[in-house]
């Protein structure tokens, strides 16, 4: 048992509507939109108080474990467990999942702070009193979630209905509401006592598992198999799949808060956004006198009231009202900002496309737990790639069946092993590696090591990689 709250951050969301920024590779919550920090990290040094918190859980899709330890580690931020979901589901069976794993680590009577991710959370003294008054009421048995007091008719929210006021601490939930049409949420917003649904919430442990007994069995039964049949792999717990993947696909707000009779509503006034879409970033950001934000090589020119993000090409823009433009070093999107909610039905698109899906899913930039690479340049039979090993990180030892390499240093310092002979490499030197070869690469020096690699070959694809030896669990 704990008197200190549990965080349980959630963070296996793939953020499509911030494309083509995020990219199932690279979601929007591991990168850093609001400043220099991703969101994951703000959510992490929201919760980074000793004196009131323990250290956080988070549950996270396998494929960004690494992300998560190493995000956590640049804060020097110890996890209480970094959970991985085998497949995708939704936030029911991901929270109970955790719940049981926080029951387990901490006793039943355990509060739990659930958390997105990919918020924007503006953390000032209303939103410390909204905290305590949220785990007061969650450690007598209420499940807690925190309405966000409405600025404008929005449409991308649901809402909560409930007789509360901001900072009159928790009250019962009236009930939950659909994101509304445009009339419809303007109506609500002059009635009043309503909501936005922030997607937080604040639950004991033990009375959440005892709402999802009674109200979700079978989520409740996958999450207990889940944990109970998890298995460790370096610092990770791997859920079981079979378990896991058993559960419904269901939100917790509809398996479980919007028919328990638990539910209460801590109104809050902070600042807050999901930044779900672009003119969410947009409007949650500081702006220039003609309303523009930019990010990024951009020259603006006669344009107002628009959004101009670029990651790599020189962006310019003329004589333009409300307009979004996102530019990476593969795609570049171009709407009405006002419309920004589209760029969903536009990823959908994409990854209907056999020669679009790979846009949804990858950047030009992969990460690895090593460092990453990437894409210069393809062609028939031949591609060149950018690598980057972080100081004193090695890749795995391995072969290809039909591909050979050229590695030039431009920065830093090579080890390269072929067949078990060691070669150490500085910049403007070059070695082979012919077809068939057992090799590995690392970075034994203290800045971070570039080098340009050439493959030549019949097929050049990922997954002809042999992995033998590998550090990172992967072979």
């Amino acid at each position: 048992m704990t008197n200190l709250i549990v965080p349980v951050i959630l963070a296996g969301g793939q953020g499509t509507r911030l494309w083509p920024i995020s990219r199932a590779a690279r979601p929007k919550q591991f990168l850093p939109l609001t400043g220099p920090r991703s969101l994951f990290q703000n959510a992490l040094e929201r919760v980074g108080d000793s004196t009131r918190y323990t250290p956080a859980v988070v549950i996270t899709n396998s494929d960004y474990r690494f992300i998560v330890a190493e995000q956590a580690a640049e804060l020097g931020m110890a996890l209480a467990g970094i959970l991985l979901e085998p497949v995708a589901r939704n936030t029911a069976i991901a929270i109970a999942a955790a719940a049981v794993f926080a029951s387990d680590q901490f006793g039943a009577d355990a509060v739990l702070h659930v958390l997105p991710s990919d918020h924007d959370v503006a953390v000032d003294d209303g939103y410390r009193v909204a905290v305590a008054e949220a785990a007061r009421a969650a450690a007598t048995g209420h499940l807690v979630t925190f309405g966000i007091m409405p600025t404008h008719p929005e449409t991308g929210f649901g809402y909560i209905k409930a007789g509360a006021t901001v900072g009159g601490g928790a009250h019962p939930v009236d009930r939950f509401v659909e994101k509304p049409d445009a009339e419809r949420a303007g109506q609500m917003l002059g009635e009043g006592g309503y909501f936005w649904n922030s997607g937080m919430f604040m639950i004991g442990a033990g009375s959440f598992l005892q709402e999802c007994e009674a109200l979700a069995h079978d989520t409740l039964t996958a999450a207990r198999g889940a944990v109970s049949n998890a298995r460790t792999d370096l610092d990770f717990i791997r859920l079981d799949e079979a378990a896991f993947a058993a559960a419904p696909n269901i939100s917790v707000d509809y398996a479980i808060f919007e028919k328990t009779g638990k539910a209460a509503v801590v109104a809050v006034d902070f600042g807050w956004s999901d930044l779900g879409s672009w003119d969410a970033v947009w409007k949650n950001a500081k702006r220039d006198a003609a309303q523009n934000l930019t990010q990024g090589a951009v020259t603006l020119d006669g344009v107002s009231n628009s959004l101009v993000v670029s990651d790599h090409p020189h962006v310019a823009v003329s004589g333009l009202d409300d307009i979004a433009v996102i530019a990476t070093n593969d795609a570049v999107y171009v709407g009405r900002l006002s419309e920004a909610q589209r760029v969903g039905g536009m990823v959908k698109t994409l990854r209907a496309g056999k020669d679009t899906i790979g846009l949804t899913e990858i950047h030009k930039t992969a990460y690895r737990p090593w460092g990453g690479y990437s894409s210069v340049l393809n062609g028939e039979r031949f591609q060149v790639k950018r690598l980057f090993v972080k100081p004193g990180k090695k890749l795995s030892l391995q072969k290809h069946h039909h591909r050979a390499e050229h590695w030039i240093v431009v920065r830093g310092t090579a080890e390269v092993t072929i067949d078990g002979a060691i070669t150490v490499l500085s910049e403007n030197e070059s070695i082979y590696l012919p077809l068939g070869c057992v090799h590995r690469l690392a970075n034994p020096g203290k800045i971070e090591l570039e080098l340009i690699e050439v493959q030549t070959g019949s097929y050049l694809g990922e997954d002809d990689i042999i992995r033998i030896e590998d550090e990172f669990g992967r072979a």
